[in-house]
């Protein structure tokens, strides 16, 4: 039931003068009754009397005791041991013996283990175990240096260390204190360290060239082979020209890619740095692999040397084969004369031009113009077709009209006319129905402008359709509806007179005709009959015929003349013309009515019957 194990103090002051006493009380308190008077010497100190002494009183010498950390300050047991760890990492080592110093300070029965230090060991080293009091069993005993000796295995945390030796101090201190102390043992040495201390065998190579006589006689000396490097095999592959470098000075090789413009790669000329370029390797062992990429000297057998190389034969550098088509003119020298060759013909790499295969063009599938969709065909993002901007500009809003009429079997066809436009800036067609009242067709626009080609013509080679090909009677078939052009504008014709010399003849000639007839009543109306007696002569024939005769029905009358006008042209038969006249009891044989047909005819045998009904 102790709480208190602190020593009582000893060393005290007193009149400035240090003086040491004996403890009266051990460690817990206890009585020491070593360092107190027994019986008889009180019975001493009773009994004796004083004595009388002159002069200065002298001190009696202090007792001889000294507490243990003064005694054994700075006394330090120190034995040499070993232990043996496992590894199992390693194929080389199984087990690493390791040597370490024990040490036991004798002022408080302290330990530690510390391991010298050596340099790139790649170990953690030097204190393996701090100085403490070392447990020396479960039951709370600590080590005491009367458990110490040579040749004894002594276990501490789990870990065994054998001590083989000691210093002479601890062997002086252990017989002192009655311990026979063993003889010493050899230290065991770590067999992996012992082997890396042993100094490899090189093997005897013979001697070679040497190399910096070499280096004074080919400095500055290369020799350029120029070759092909064909990766066809690979995905994206191609040939790659390259020069390949021998540098005789060090025999190292250099591999430069020669470029083109627009080649389509990134600009790096060098495509193996110079270096020296190993031929065979020594066989590796194949138990461990090698995780390092460098080549040594010693995993080659054989290095590429000039011999090696030559024109016509395929070289393998670093996985990458090379065929040597040709060298430069020093080449051929050193060749010549080192080694007696004189065939240096070099080798056709040029490749062949492949035969392109012919595109073809699939059929025309009848959406839009033919030259638009041929745009799909020749590139994958199609671009509109290409106009010609100069024709655009001189031609720009001259547009030629015609009169067409519809050829069709369904009699509510016949009767319809159509505006049809050739606008000769991009010869592009448009069709336009002017609406009639009351004929159940509403009219406008019938085509939207857009290039027409001819009937026979194919989608790979288009016809279209021309201003030389509109004549008056001509028939023209649009998408499968057939057209008969019955009249034309009076800008056709001053156009194709003033650009005779680019239409046919018989284009030209075919609308003169149209319009002659017309051309001819003009000239006659202005010649024979002045506007106030032609007038007059209007007024004089609806008075008659309302006069004498009864009336008859105009719109019969007028259906008349677009019947028997089957072309749509406004002229008659001047023998056709009385016949209807008669037929609708027209009394045309009149001084009046005469004079108005005459006016009215177009030469000896046509009649403008709207002129008439106009009258």
């Amino acid at each position: 039931q102790k709480t208190s194990f602190h020593r009582s103090q000893t060393l005290d002051f007193k009149n400035g003068y240090a003086f040491s006493r004996l403890p009266r009380e051990g460690v817990g308190g206890d009585t020491l009754f070593a360092n107190q008077l027994s019986q008889d010497e009180l019975d001493d100190l009773c009994t004796k009397g004083s004595t009388l002494t002159y002069g200065h009183v002298r001190r009696s010498a202090p007792s001889s005791f000294a507490p243990a950390f003064v005694a054994y300050d700075k006394k330090v047991l120190k034995f040499d041991a070993y232990f043996q760890e496992e590894v199992a990492i390693s194929p080389e080592e199984h087990y690493r013996i390791r040597q370490v110093g024990i040490y036991y300070y004798l002022e408080d029965d302290s330990m530690c283990v510390i391991e010298p230090k050596v340099k790139n060991s790649g170990l953690v080293q030097g204190k393996l175990m701090r100085r403490h009091r070392v447990p020396k069993n479960e039951q709370g005993d600590y080590y005491h240096w009367k458990d110490l000796n040579l040749g004894i295995d002594l276990t501490m945390y789990g870990r065994t260390y054998r001590l083989v030796n000691c210093d002479s101090f601890t062997k002086v201190f252990l017989e002192s204190q009655g311990i026979e102390v063993n003889p010493p043992e050899e230290m065991v040495l770590d067999p992996y360290t012992e082997q890396r201390r042993t100094p490899v065998q090189k093997p005897n190579v013979p001697a070679g060239p040497d190399p910096f006589r070499q280096f004074l006689t080919y400095d500055t000396k290369v020799l350029r082979f120029y070759a092909i490097w064909d990766d066809t095999n690979c995905a994206f592959g191609d040939h790659h020209p390259c020069v390949i470098h021998y540098f005789l000075a060090d025999d190292t090789v250099e591999v430069r890619e020669v470029h083109r413009r627009n080649d389509g790669r990134d600009p790096f000329p060098v495509l193996m740095r110079r270096q020296r370029l190993p031929k065979i390797f020594v066989d590796k062992n194949k138990n461990f692999p090698s995780c390092v990429l460098e080549i040594t000297d010693h995993e080659v057998q054989e290095w590429y040397s000039p011999k090696d190389f030559a024109v016509g034969k395929s070289i393998t550098l670093l996985g990458r084969t090379f065929l040597i088509y040709d060298c430069d003119k020093f080449t051929q020298d050193f060749y010549r004369e080192k080694y007696g060759i004189t065939d240096f013909q070099p080798v056709d790499v040029n490749r062949k031009p492949t035969e392109k295969a012919p595109q073809v063009i699939p059929p025309y599938n009848g959406f839009g113009i033919p030259e638009d969709s041929l745009q799909n065909c020749l590139s994958l993002f199609p671009k509109p077709p290409r106009k010609d901007i100069i024709k655009m500009l001189e031609n720009n809003l001259k547009i030629l009209r015609y009169q067409v009429a519809l050829e069709s079997p369904v009699p509510e066809d016949k009767n319809r006319r159509f505006i049809l436009s050739y606008f000769l800036s991009d010869d592009t067609i448009g069709i336009y129905e002017p609406p009639v009242r009351n004929s159940g067709i509403p009219g406008g626009k019938y085509l939207k402008r857009t290039k027409v080609t001819k009937p026979g013509s194919t989608p790979e080679n288009p016809i279209y359709y021309e201003p030389s090909d509109f004549t008056i009677g001509s028939t023209i078939e649009v998408f499968g509806h057939r057209f008969v052009i019955t009249d034309a504008d009076e800008y056709v014709l001053n156009y194709l007179e003033r650009n005779a010399e680019s239409f046919p003849a018989a284009t030209l000639q075919s609308i003169r005709d149209h319009f002659r007839p017309r051309q001819v009543v003009v000239e006659t109306a202005s010649s024979g009959f002045p506007k106030k007696d032609l007038d007059d002569l209007i007024v004089e024939v609806q008075k008659e015929l309302k006069l004498h005769y009864e009336p008859f029905n105009t719109r019969k009358f007028h259906e008349a003349f677009h019947h028997f006008d089957t072309e749509g042209s406004g002229f008659l038969d001047k023998t056709r013309f009385l016949n209807v006249c008669d037929r609708f009891h027209v009394p045309t044989s009149t001084i009046l009515l005469k004079k108005l047909i005459d006016y009215c005819s177009c030469g000896e045998d046509k009649v403008n019957y709207r002129d008439f009904l106009l009258a």
